[in-house]
């Protein structure tokens, strides 16, 4: 796990006890010869909090200037993007793409999140999203190490099913 999806998740479950959500994230465990279908999986009763998010996180300092649906996406018997969508069509939840932009020491990194339903629209067009692209989706607020899990903000890019 990394500790951008270890940070998520941890900020998931504060919010959801802070503020009494009947919700849980987690991860499962990830087997040697078994690929995971998401990094992170949200339950809740609670249709908005029954979520399922991939995470990727960029270097931006060492010129990566776009998110590669080719190189920064599996593709083993089939493509990553096609493998949640089926999944999270599947099991009803909503699908998130968490992305995390580390740019180098002495700056701050950054997170956005774009719904799965935008994603896969864009897979099918085009070969990823730019950096600018990515800043253009709601931003994952930082508190010290951790992220807050802002509702009204992720409420403006609820997922139509």
């Amino acid at each position: 796990m990394t500790e951008f999806e270890r940070e998520l998740v941890q900020s998931f479950n504060d919010f959801f006890e802070k503020n009494r959500v009947n919700g849980i994230a987690y991860r499962l465990k990830q087997h040697r010869f078994t690929s995971q279908v998401l990094d992170i999986l949200v339950d809740s009763p609670i249709k908005d909090y029954y979520l399922g998010i991939e995470c990727k996180s960029i270097s931006t300092e060492k010129g990566t200037n776009t998110l590669y649906f080719t190189q920064h996406f599996s593709k083993k018997r089939e493509h990553q993007v096609e493998r949640i969508a089926r999944f999270l069509e599947k099991s009803g939840r909503k699908g998130l793409l968490a992305v995390e932009l580390r740019q180098g020491s002495g700056h701050a990194r950054e997170a956005h999140i774009i719904p799965w339903n935008i994603l896969i629209k864009k897979y099918r067009e085009e070969v990823g999203y730019t950096l600018e692209e990515i800043r253009g989706f709601p931003e994952i607020g930082r508190s010290g190490k951790g992220y807050i899990i802002d509702p009204k903000a992720w409420r403006n890019i609820s997922v139509p099913r």
